[in-house]
């Protein structure tokens, strides 16, 4: 186990280069909007005077590399300075918003990573039974449509068909769990069809690739049963590549659901980074991206560790 410490510490260094390029380029993309965000926020009608002085105040007027490291190191301190907007600090923003988001995600987690393995194993199992046709067809068309079109027909079908959930998940903070499960159900259901499908047939894949090994078939000659053959000997060596598909997955209930919210109203972050690009709250949107790509990094992290870690075959290959 000792090996794995100068892995993990080398994957940490690497993403912590990569975070520090996604910065840059965040930055620079943001900068790169065309418009000049003074008048946008003064209107057609400010004096050059009034223009000169915003300018100023939000450091506009300082060069460029000036401005990247002071948001940088600012928002190593979680300052991510202040909304153009409303004049609020944009930690203060995002707080409420990005609790938010990881509720969604953990709820949507809890139901289709569960249900994902489950699926797959029995695919697996069952290769080329009516059960696993049907499974595959499913999760084909799951992965084949968008994540707004899978929403509307959910809103259609358990929100206006058969009034069971609301179609707007937007709650109060001091609405009970109760509350807050039920009005982001829909949300919540749309994420688990999208994701499901891929981890289920990544398992399904993976533990049908170890059900063709010697090992297994010695198994099979001892007389164990096809259930206890998957699950003590094929499940425990799938574990490397179903762990990065979930967490990949995971990734994407983070940083992936800003359409899903935009479409049920959801109060996260993703809903809140598009209403910062349509008023052009720059610091709001820069802000989002670098908690999307910090997460995103993180996760994947995380999923090479836990990789390595089930699998030791792999401190010799990295």
């Amino acid at each position: 186990m000792a090996l794995i410490y100068p892995i993990i510490l080398r994957r940490m260094l690497l993403g912590a280069m990569t975070l520090l390029a996604v910065s840059a380029l965040i930055f620079a993309a943001v900068q790169l909007l065309p418009g000049d965000m003074a008048q946008k926020l003064l209107g057609q009608a400010a004096t050059p005077e009034a223009l000169t002085a915003l300018r100023h105040e939000l450091g506009l007027d300082q060069p460029a590399l000036t401005r990247y490291v002071n948001w940088l190191l600012g928002s190593l301190r979680g300052d991510f300075g202040v909304s153009l907007s409303n004049g609020r600090a944009v930690s203060e923003l995002i707080g409420q918003r990005l609790l938010n988001t990881f509720f969604l995600a953990a709820y949507t987690a809890l139901i289709a990573v569960p249900l994902a393995l489950l699926l797959g194993l029995f695919a697996a199992l069952y290769k080329d039974s009516i059960f696993d046709r049907v499974v595959n067809v499913i999760s084909l068309a799951a992965v084949s449509l968008p994540e707004f079109f899978i929403g509307y027909i959910l809103i259609l079908l358990l929100a206006v068909k058969f009034p069971l959930f609301p179609s707007i998940a937007d709650v109060p903070a001091s609405a009970g769990l109760a509350e807050h499960l039920h009005a982001a159900f829909l949300p919540a259901l749309t994420l688990t069809l999208v994701i499901t499908a891929h981890m289920m047939r990544m398992t399904r894949v993976a533990v049908l690739d170890l059900l063709q090994l010697p090992y297994i078939e010695m198994a099979r000659l001892k007389g164990l049963s096809r259930l206890k053959i998957v699950l003590r000997h094929a499940l425990p060596n799938a574990w490397a590549p179903i762990v990065n598909v979930i967490a990949v997955n995971l990734a994407y209930l983070i940083t992936g659901v800003v359409v899903v919210e935009v479409v049920f109203v959801y109060p996260g972050l993703g809903q809140l980074m598009v209403d910062a690009v349509i008023k052009r709250d720059v610091m709001v949107v820069q802000a989002c991206c670098c908690i999307f790509a910090v997460v995103y990094i993180g996760i994947n992290l995380l999923a090479d560790v836990l990789s390595i870690m089930t699998n030791p075959r792999l401190l010799h290959r990295t």
